[in-house]
């Protein structure tokens, strides 16, 4: 059976609190996901920190990385799920691109 592969972009946003390796330790996390279930990361922008637009847990800042990736439909699901209970992560967002 011929595997579908979508294109899909997410935003996710750390807690500016966390140390810069703490920060390169989470996007390798979500990347390394993408990658172990077969995907492929089309590109990695940082926004860096920016200023929220409300108040999440007390803070007004967040530190901001976009990804774009080609993955089968699964793969979503299990980022979503990740971005869920990993700690530092405060907002995430996952879209599927059209073709």
């Amino acid at each position: 059976m011929e595997k579908i592969i979508g294109k899909y972009e997410t935003i996710f946003v750390i807690n500016p609190e966390y140390t810069e390796e703490a920060t390169k330790a989470l996007i390798e996390k979500f990347t390394g996901i993408i990658t172990n279930n077969g995907g492929t990361i089309d590109s990695i922008d940082e926004w860096g920190k920016r200023k929220l637009a409300y108040p999440i847990e007390d803070l007004t800042e967040g530190y901001y990385v976009l990804v774009n990736f080609a993955a089968e439909k699964a793969v979503p699901a299990e980022l979503d799920r990740v971005y869920n209970i990993t700690d530092g992560i405060l907002r995430s967002i996952i879209v599927a691109l059209e073709k």
